[in-house]
């Protein structure tokens, strides 16, 4: 959501109790290198040390800050924490604040923010305004960027996922397509039905039409649609030829405000949330609530320019040609 959407936007009043929950350990200390406790506390937010060693319930905790009287919300974490507070933000009609901590910040990037400089988006509370983005929905579980089963979640759910995405997908993804691991699933959407795909993802508003992965960017984030990937190939070889050329032959593609329910033939399925590896009773229906969130951005932003190709879009496709060179069936010369 950034000056691309030509959504308006409106000037921020002032807040009296901000609550800011903080991730010290996001993004290899990103909170603590950028000093984002201290800097939240000279500007009067009450702040939250997530203590990484032991669970903790992030959502009840923001609850909590509202009915102590929180009047905005605040993380500084990844973006599967980010979802889980921007979720009680929206059910209270609270303004939200996003600070760029993460490994990847894709929410981040998309609302135009300083993912250099993460610090940056604090001068929402004093020189913001505020944008009105959509919010997805799986269950009942908030998604700001995107829910993901089959291929793309025994990524996420694989443990070296969080610190090596790339080799990661080296590594799960040959094998996961040569045998067509997982439960079998059929998506349905509005006239769309695609029966045993390999692979899907529901978005948050659609991403642009070369990055096939969702590893990039969204032109905008209060569409209303839910984009929906689903894909299914005979080969592994296939499905990364299909990837590697950028052209969605061969992909069931749609920007959808209906519904996108996902079933399986079991229970509870394996899913990426936000880049969070959980499980989802099915079947799994994922929705779009329109404009739900209240987010507050600085006033000026470095990435509300024209959106290009997804930051390191070519490292993608090498991992793409590695998974067609791995594929059983695949020759080279």
């Amino acid at each position: 959501m950034t000056e691309r959407t030509g959504e308006a936007s409106r000037p921020v009043a002032a807040v009296r109790r901000p609550y800011l929950i903080v991730n010290p350990r996001a993004g290899g200390g990103k909170a603590s290198r950028f000093r984002v406790a201290d800097k939240a506390r000279a500007l009067g937010a009450q702040v939250f040390l997530v203590d990484p060693s032991r669970p903790q319930d992030l959502a009840e905790i923001a609850r909590r800050a509202v009915d102590d009287g929180a009047d905005l919300l605040g993380v500084a974490g990844g973006d599967g924490t980010q979802a889980l507070v921007a979720g009680v933000a929206a059910e209270s009609g609270l303004p939200f604040v996003v600070i760029p901590v993460g490994t990847r910040n894709h929410f981040a990037m998309d609302l135009g923010l300083d993912r250099a400089d993460p610090s940056a988006a604090l001068e929402a509370l004093t020189d913001g305004i505020e944008l009105r983005v959509d919010l997805g929905f799986a269950g009942e579980r908030v998604f700001v960027n995107n829910v993901s089963f089959g291929a793309y979640a025994a990524l996420v759910q694989d443990p070296a996922y969080r610190d090596d995405k790339l080799g990661t997908a080296v590594r799960v993804l040959p094998e996961f397509l040569a045998r067509h691991e997982g439960p079998e699933m059929v998506v349905r959407a509005g006239l769309l039905t695609v029966e045993r795909p390999d692979a899907v993802l529901v978005s948050n508003n659609p991403y642009q039409m070369d990055d096939l992965a969702g590893l990039g960017r969204r032109a905008q984030l209060d569409s209303g649609l839910l984009g929906v990937l689903a894909a299914r190939a005979e080969t592994p070889a296939e499905t990364a030829a299909r990837l590697r050329s950028g052209q969605p032959r061969g992909l069931a593609r749609l920007a959808t405000p209906d519904d996108v329910v996902v079933h399986a033939d079991v229970e509870a399925l394996p899913a990426g949330l936000d880049g969070e590896a959980v499980t989802l009773p099915t079947p799994v229906r994922c929705r779009i609530s329109p404009r739900a969130l209240r987010v507050w951005v600085p006033r000026h932003r470095p990435g509300t320019g024209p959106a290009g190709k997804p930051p390191g879009w070519a490292a993608v496709r090498r991992v793409v040609s590695a998974v067609g060179r791995a594929a059983p069936g695949h020759h080279t010369g």
